[in-house]
């Protein structure tokens, strides 16, 4: 089953370091490409030189905060089509509606299970396809 997810490259965008290597070894293990970025710079020089499949995007970021991050991925040609899950500990409607708005494809509220992760990713990039 891994193999069939080889060509499968998530981004996660996340500015914990231990929370990020933690749910990236995950997929890895799963068998797909994790790439990983902790800020704006980081995530779209990874886009640019990457075929991702699919986005993981923390909303709050040190640096920068994720809706930055989404608005620019959603408003360019080149990324607008890369499924975005949110990944935050801001919960609320009005995030959540403002993010499904902004083009998010989920929308799920830490602390997260390796499971509701797992079944959101394969959810996402099986729509993808």
């Amino acid at each position: 089953m891994a193999n069939k997810r080889k060509d499968d490259a998530i981004l996660y965008i996340e500015d914990e370091a231990d929370i990020r290597i933690f749910t990236c070894r995950m997929f890895e293990l799963e068998g797909y490409r994790c790439l990983q970025a902790a800020t704006r710079e980081e995530a779209f020089r990874v886009i640019k030189s990457h075929n991702v499949d699919l986005v993981l995007l923390d909303l709050r970021l040190a640096e920068n905060d994720g809706w930055t991050i989404m608005e620019q991925l959603k408003s360019d040609p080149e990324t607008s089509a890369i499924p975005v899950i949110v990944c935050t500990a801001s919960f609320g409607e009005p995030q959540k509606e403002r993010a499904f708005n902004m083009g998010a494809a989920d929308y799920l509220v830490k602390p997260l299970s390796a499971a509701v992760l797992r079944d959101a990713v394969t959810r996402v990039l099986r729509k993808k396809k």
